[in-house]
């Protein structure tokens, strides 16, 4: 298959072709596989915070040995604009596929070294300092994996299907998600509370190495999108407000997403339930994110990427509060997996559209760099902290709808964002339409 990659700027889409009509399935897969990794990483640590807090961060107070644990997951957000500066601009400079290879290889050992670090009990200091460190090379590897890899599904799909092509690096993400939730629940089921301590939480986060090969000799068969530099070279004012609006509005769907993937923690942490009926809510949301990504992508290509943002979070924004509500009120494995199902297919409808509606917002020979940046910032800023402050605030308050007043300001902050953004769909705007880079 040969491709000419299509771009966001105007002038290289009007002599861009592509001679096939999609990219076959295993490159697809090895791009989306960096973005599943990301989030099953994510989700098995959050299931597992206590777990790791007690085994790197040994305390007197359970709430403190879980701040700790959650702080050092903090830590890996920290290098992620690091990561973004230097891959994700090293895809603008010599290529996608080599920075996508570059970020796999950290990812893999971020990874897969934390759970092979023995306890606080076995080496002391050393454990934390290490815990520490592979996730701030997680952390710079995830940074620039954004950037390389969702402007190369961007370039390589036609113009008309990149909605589609894109929200399935996300449902890639929710799909890993759903795993996650289904290993926890195993894991939980079959093991006791010792058990998990000694070394279930282990297995679990080992599970997410098991596909990094795989994805390392798919990853080498990509082809290239990144195209030689054609005319003026864009500057930060062409692009400026694009980027800061999309900052927002990626910190508003970060901040969503991660409360969504918190509510095991919620769940067993504050609501007190057991462990098997918590893990259920991250399988909820992750089978919803399967579903609702393409649906999100495919409509957003036939309608517009505006509509398909803001007409989900508005019912977002309606349905938090009466969602963590009937949690707080019922305390019951029906009403979490009810209050997730309606929040996440909200959510993840907008989530995956807001990253097309940036990307191809973005200049061809930046768009890698600023894509990594934007996405890196948002989620160190907002993502990494999250979990971090809603425990926080939850253990000041005393409340159990903390969370709940933390997410409806994430969806005001994005609703505000989505009016700066411009209409970026070629089938609202069209080729023709779209101005000069």
């Amino acid at each position: 298959m040969s491709i000419v990659a299509p771009s966001g700027d105007c002038a290289e889409n009007r002599i861009s072709t592509i001679t096939a009509t999609g990219l076959p399935a295993r490159h697809v897969l090895a791009v989306a596989l960096g973005n599943a990794i990301e989030f099953y990483d994510f989700v098995a640590y959050a299931f597992f915070a206590a777990q790791i807090g007690r085994a790197f961060f040994p305390s007197d107070s359970p709430t403190t040995s879980l701040l700790a644990s959650l702080a050092t997951f903090g830590a890996g957000f920290l290098t992620r604009p690091l990561g973004a500066l230097v891959l994700g601009r090293l895809g603008d400079r010599i290529g996608r596929k080599p920075a996508m290879l570059a970020s796999f290889i950290l990812i893999g050992v971020g990874v897969v070294g934390l759970p092979l670090i023995p306890p606080y009990a076995s080496i002391g200091i050393l454990a934390p300092i290490l815990a520490v460190g592979f996730r701030l090379v997680q952390g710079f590897a995830l940074g620039g994996e954004v950037g390389p890899s969702t402007a190369f599904l961007m370039e390589a799909a036609p113009p008309l299907r990149r909605g589609l092509y894109i929200s399935l690096q996300a449902m890639s993400a929710d799909a890993a998600v759903m795993v996650a939730g289904l290993v926890g629940i195993g894991l939980a089921s079959t093991l006791d509370a010792a058990q998990l301590d000694r070394w279930g939480w282990r297995v679990a986060l080992l599970a997410g190495g098991v596909i990094i090969p795989v994805g390392l000799v798919l990853r080498r068969t990509l082809g290239e999108t990144l195209q030689p530099p054609r005319g003026v070279k864009p500057t930060l004012r062409s692009y400026g407000r694009i980027a800061a609006a999309g900052l927002a509005l990626l910190a508003a769907a970060t901040t969503t997403n991660y409360l969504l993937n918190y509510m095991t923690t919620y769940a067993g942490s504050t609501l007190g339930m057991p462990a098997k009926i918590a893990f259920g809510a991250t399988a909820i949301v992750g089978s919803c994110g399967v579903v609702c990504d393409p649906l999100g992508g495919w409509l957003s290509d036939r309608f517009g990427r505006k509509p398909v943002m803001i007409i989900p979070w508005l019912c977002l924004a309606v349905a938090v509060f009466p969602c963590f509500a009937l949690l707080e009120r019922e305390r019951t494995g029906l009403a979490l997996y009810v209050a997730c199902g309606i929040l996440a297919s909200a959510s993840t409808l907008s989530t995956s559209t807001s990253l097309v509606a940036i990307t191809e917002s973005l200049p061809h020979r930046v768009r890698s760099g600023a894509l990594a940046i934007i996405y890196a910032l948002s989620i160190s800023i907002f993502g990494g902290s999250t979990q971090f402050l809603v425990t926080w605030l939850t253990r000041l308050t005393g409340s159990a709808l903390a969370p709940a007043w933390y997410m409806i300001g994430g969806v005001i902050v994005g609703l505000i964002a989505l009016c700066l953004m411009p209409e970026s769909a070629p089938i609202k705007v069209g080729i023709e339409g779209c101005r000069d880079e």
